[in-house]
Formats: structure tokens, sequence, C-alpha cells
């Protein structure tokens, strides 16, 4: 069994960075819980770092010399998620041309670190709580139990007492997962800490890419990546370390190049724990409440330019938003006879002081019958401008659009939309 390193030797070991004695707690304690078999849940924000956690406890455990295997369970579709975590038969479904043997069979004796836990359906939730209780699985497509010796380690982001109340977690798998709970601060939270890892990640980009001399941050500028929030968190300034690394001129970064990058002193975001949407609704059924939330709120963002281009092709009538003191064009569907989407608002919300994105979401059928939007189209560049709004960060995006992560993620992909 490896002795307990001194905390300093641990950290450079890891490249981790930083004073914060939360920080350290945690990193104390992934250690001290490493050589039993105790199964351990890591919870923080997104970008905090928790990959490391997991990787600490193998590494000082006895299982160090066998398989580590890290999952990110967010970004597996639902459809396939069992067959890669449990392993499928051959002819099990209509792609299963031969055996998988899945990443519970292959870790055996390893170490299976699931990220993004909170992400998973509830079917598999079932699943993985028997793999904890008995270290017996199923393979999709069998009925013969396999055995598996591999120690789970999963993390979240993810507010799972909340996720329990709202009927999207099981209470037995938590409490199941959570034997060990180690917690990793927020960046914002550690003190002084973000200035160290720019330092660290602006010699590493300058290493990487030959770069002859880091950029350094001038005092001004030190004082506002200290007062900054950081939602995204350490990747989110790894990212914009790397960004001005490359793109800077100067090598004496300002507040002035900071604030192009969105990073100022006065900086609001959100930030926290993310919560799952919905509440008593079982996984296995569609949330098409979000998605025509999410189809709605582009239709208004686009209403300007669609409706512009519809008056000069048909004429049409004008909208005067009391909230906003403008006028906007609103053309009849000359084709059917029926007012478009934005018409029906006005026509329902007629002599009231009423704001359309204020009013009730219109029902499917109401966007689906309005043959001169794309919807697709305007899915995809909603996402996209969401995306762009938080830099990229899925998590942030999927909260502003008020879905889960792995449905934007799964979305990114069937649009293509290159991050």
């Amino acid at each position: 069994m490896t002795t307990n390193p001194d905390m300093q030797t641990l950290m450079n070991r890891y490249g981790i960075v930083g004073r914060n004695e939360a920080l350290r707690e945690a990193l104390a304690t992934a250690v001290l819980v490493a050589p039993t078999d105790l199964s351990v849940l890591i919870q923080g924000e997104s970008g905090v770092g928790k990959e490391v956690i997991p990787r600490v406890i193998h590494d000082y455990s006895k299982r160090r010399g066998k398989t580590y295997i890290a999952i990110n369970c967010g970004s597996i579709p639902e459809g396939t998620i069992d067959s890669e975590l449990f392993g499928h038969e051959k002819g099990s479904f209509t792609s299963a041309i031969g055996e998988h043997e899945g990443y519970f069979g292959t870790a055996d004796g390893g170490t299976l670190f699931l990220d993004e836990v909170g992400e998973l359906p509830m079917s598999t939730q079932a699943r993985l709580l028997r793999v904890l209780e008995t270290g017996e699985y199923l393979r999709v497509g069998s009925s013969m139990p396999r055995k598996t010796n591999a120690r789970i380690v999963a993390a979240t982001n993810v507010d799972i007492p909340n996720a329990i109340k709202q009927g999207r977690f099981r209470e037995d798998l938590y409490y199941r997962l959570c034997t060990i709970n180690i917690k990793i601060p927020p960046l914002r939270d550690r003190q002084g800490d973000a200035v160290l890892l720019f330092k660290k990640f602006a010699l590493d980009t300058a290493q990487r890419y030959n770069i002859p001399e880091p950029i350094r941050l001038t005092s001004e500028a030190e004082a506002v990546v200290n007062s900054y929030k950081w939602p995204g968190n350490i990747r989110q300034l790894r990212n914009i370390t790397e960004q001005l690394s490359i793109l800077s001129q100067s090598r004496n970064i300002t507040p002035e190049m900071l604030a192009k990058h969105g990073i100022t002193p006065n900086s609001e975001a959100d930030t926290g724990i993310a919560t799952i949407e919905g509440s008593n609704k079982s996984s296995t059924q569609h949330d098409y409440e979000q998605e025509i939330k999410i189809l709605a709120h582009a239709v208004f963002e686009l209403r300007s330019e669609v409706q512009e281009l519809k008056q000069k092709l048909h004429g049409g009538e004008a909208w005067h938003d009391a909230q906003t003191g403008t006028t906007m064009p609103v053309p009849i569907n000359t084709q059917k006879g029926t007012p478009p989407i934005a018409h029906t608002y006005r026509s329902l919300h007629e002599g009231r002081n009423t704001h359309p994105l204020d009013v009730d979401i219109p029902t499917a059928e109401e966007i689906i019958d309005d043959e001169t939007l794309n919807i697709g189209d305007m899915e995809k560049r909603n996402i996209l401008l969401a995306l762009q709004r938080n830099h990229y960060r899925r998590k942030l995006a999927a909260e502003e659009l008020g879905i889960s992560e792995r449905t934007l993620y799964r979305k990114i992909k069937a649009y293509g939309i290159d991050e």
C-alpha cells in the first residue's frame, strides 16, 4: 500500500495549484479513502476539476495496477447507455452484430469513474444500484448475471437532493453512492487561486505551442481576475488564458484586454449546482414542453426578420408593442387565411399591455401549422446563440435554454454544431 504523500507533493504530481483549505481537505479525504472499497460521490460545479479526485483515489489504492476508466454519463445517448455500461449480447438489438463487454466488465478489478451521474436515466439508475449492492449486472439481452469487482467513483454538478424531490434521481442510489462525499469548491471561493492558475496555464500554453514568452497579468488585471466570479470555473479560466496566449500581441495582459473576453470586475453570472428541471416525470417521457419553449423562444428572436420579409411579400397590418413602444409588421398568412403565431398572440391579448414573451407558450400544432417558418433552423440558431452567449459552456447554455445538458449535447451532435 502506498504511504500517504505530503500534500504539496500530491498537488505537484497532479498539476494542482492553489492554497484553498477546502480543496486541500478534499485531496486529503481522497487519499484516506483510497485504500478502501467504499463508493465515493464527488460534488461540485461544472469545470472545478472533479476528474482529478477519482484519479487520486485509484492511484493511491490497491487497484492502481488495474484498469481505470472515466465515463461522462451525460455524453452517452439514452438509448445506448445501458449497452455501453453493462454490455450486450449478440443480436440483442438491430446493430448488435457481436458481443460487447461494457465498461463494468472491462473495469473488473479496477476503478470506474462515472462523471455526471445525475444525468443517468431512471432505468439505468436501477441497474447501477444493483451493481453497487450485489456486484452483479445483466448485459442487455441476457438473463445470465455477471459479476464485477469494479470500484465505483461518481461525480455530479446536479443538486441531487432537489432531483430526488422532483422524481428524477433515486434516493436509495444517492445514499449508496454517497458513502463518502467529497465536495470541490468553486473557483470564486478560492481567494487568490485564480491568479496562480492563470500563471500556470500561461506557462503551460507557452511550452505547448513554443511561444517564446508566456503572457503575464498587470497588477490591475490581477485584481480583475481575482474579483471575477468565474461561472465556468477552472475550465473557463484555462480557455481564456489559452486564447490570450495565442491572440494577444502584447505579453502584458491589461484589464481592457480581459474585458474583450467578458472578464470584468463587476461581471455577474449565474453560478451554483445545476438543478434538473421538471417534477415527477418519468425519464422515459420526452419533455415536449421544454422543446416547445426553445422553439417559441427561437420564433420570437427571428420574428422581426421573418415578418419583415413577409410584409414585403404579402403586405399586412402592424402590431404595436405597448411595453417597448415599437411597431412591428404582422402579416396574415394569405395561403391559409389564418394569422401566424405572433399575430395569434396579438389577437388573444387585444387591448392588454402585454409583451409577447410574457404570454403563454404556443402549442406544437400552432408552431408546426405556420409553414413559412423552418423550425429546425430556428432551433439550431437558438442553440448556437445560447452557446455563444455562454462562451460554449454547455451547462450554462442548457440552463438558459431550459433543457438538460444531455439533451443539449444530443442536439449539438444532431445539428452538427461545431463547438
